[in-house]
């Protein structure tokens, strides 16, 4: 089921640096290096596979941006939310 504006508010309001993109949640994460990045991409990877929930990703050499939303549902779910928690407890830093 997908959220109302007032539940996604709500909801961002409890994440770091996310912000709200029409039908989806964006964050951009600036790693060290190339290859750090390709790591945390694969850290995420593992993590959207284990959810069966995949997230729009962008790799621009040390920076990856990750556009969260639950295309099934045609928006915003508490699934993008989890996920989102769950790559911000990643031990990447930025």
């Amino acid at each position: 089921m997908t959220l109302n504006d007032d539940q996604i508010q709500a909801k961002l309001n409890t994440l770091d640096g996310w912000s709200r993109d029409g039908n989806a949640i964006t964050k951009t994460y600036a790693l060290g290096s190339f290859p750090a990045a390709l790591v945390f991409v694969n850290t995420v990877g593992h993590f959207a596979e284990a959810a069966d929930h995949h997230p729009d990703i962008l790799v621009e050499y040390k920076k990856v941006t990750l556009t969260l939303s639950t295309h099934s549902a045609g928006g915003l779910t508490d699934n993008d939310f989890a996920l989102a928690q769950q790559i911000d407890s990643l031990p990447f830093r930025q």
